[in-house]
This record gives structure tokens, sequence and C-alpha cells, in this order.
């Protein structure tokens, strides 16, 4: 049996385009696909696949928090970053999300293909840009040097709520978000007061706009 591969982009036409040529591949198939996050880790749990192609912004679910669901769900599917950010912030929260690979999208679909093949076997697997930014930030770090905390402000939450702060942002109500979590609009508002006390905001908008220049959402 082949190595199962699962799609995850918000954009249909990139879809699309992988899946034709991750087909013509031998021993590869694509087995699902999914337009957000949210979709995606229901999709692990009903095809379990090998591998997971992920972008990471996204709507309802970006690929950070969704990557660290799948491999909470899924420790054996190995997860590779498919994406146009190649800030040391996101890369930092793919990483800490526990994922094997980080690719950027303008990369050649020869690297994508040694890049699944290279999670299978178990090993890692990142491309020289995004290699060169770990090892400059580790080079940092381990020198002491006196760098600006770059980490994305919604690491400091816990994992429901990112969630919540995606949701918010994208302009869902209390009343949405409390159905699609399948948590209470009590708990949907206390969450939204631990979020605005973390990230030191003073009101929706600035969540919104913090989100925004932060990849957060797709919006």
């Amino acid at each position: 049996m082949g190595t199962k591969i699962l799609l995850v982009d918000d954009h249909e036409i990139t879809r699309n385009g992988l899946s034709a040529l991750i087909e013509k591949q031998p021993e590869m198939e694509v087995v699902g696909e999914a337009e957000n996050g949210r979709d995606a880790v229901g999709l692990v749990e009903d095809l379990a696949p090998d591998v997971v192609i992920m972008d990471i912004s996204m709507p309802d679910l970006n690929g950070i928090n969704a990557s660290r669901q799948i491999l909470a769900l899924s420790p054996s599917t190995k997860v590779i970053a498919l994406s146009m950010y190649s800030d040391k912030r996101y890369v930092e929260g793919m990483l800490s999300a526990g994922v094997s690979g980080y690719l950027e999208k303008s990369c050649a679909f020869d690297e994508l293909v040694q890049a699944i093949l290279a999670v299978v076997s178990g090993k890692a697997y990142l491309s020289p840009n995004i290699a060169d930014i770990v090892m400059k930030d580790y080079a940092q770090k381990r020198t002491g040097a006196d760098v600006e905390d770059a980490s994305l402000p919604e690491m400091r939450l816990s994992s429901r709520e990112r969630e919540v702060l995606q949701l918010l942002a994208e302009g869902d109500s209390s009343v949405q978000i409390a159905a699609k979590l399948y948590i209470s609009i009590k708990t949907v508002s206390t969450h939204r007061r631990h979020i605005m006390e973390k990230l030191k905001l003073n009101n929706l908008a600035d969540l919104i706009k913090l989100a925004l220049r932060e990849g957060l959402t797709s919006i």
C-alpha cells in the first residue's frame, strides 16, 4: 500500500494542482482534501493518512493549531507545513506543534516529494531557507544575543483559547463559537476575557488587528 496523503489548504486551485502531481508519483495516494484545519482534524480521524500537507493561514482553525490537534490525535501521522510564510515566528509555531517538515510554497514539486519520502522514513525535512532561519535562531539563543522575542502572541494561550481567538477574529459570535466547539456561552466569555488579559488587548478591534497582523486568520 502506498503513502496516504491528506492535503489541507484553503485554496482549491492549490489542492487541485498538488493532487494532480502527487497522484502521478509511484506509491503515493491523495486520500482526502480539506479547506481548513477543523475539517482536516476530522479527516485524519476518518482516513488515517500517513502524511498531512498543511497550510498555515486558513479560516476556522489555522495550521499551527490544527497540526497540534492532529498529532495529539494521531502521533504516527507526519505533518509537513507548506506555506507562503517563512518568518521565524511561523516556523517556530509549526515546529513547536510537532510538524516533521517545513517548505515554502515557492519550492519545486520535486522537493515536496523529497520531503514526503523523508518524513515517512522517520526523518525531518526543512527546505534550505527554513533550515537557515532555524540555525540562525538557534545560534542567537545559544550566544545569548539580545534579540526581541518574536514568538507568535497566540503561543501564550491555551489550545482552546487559540481556537476561540481565531473564531472571534473571524467574526463569529459567542453563540456560534459555543456551537462549533461544543462548549457553553459562559465558557466562551471566560476564554475571551483570558485572551484579552494575556495579550493585553482592550477590545475586539485590537484582537482582530492582532490576528490579521500575525497571520492567524486568512480574512
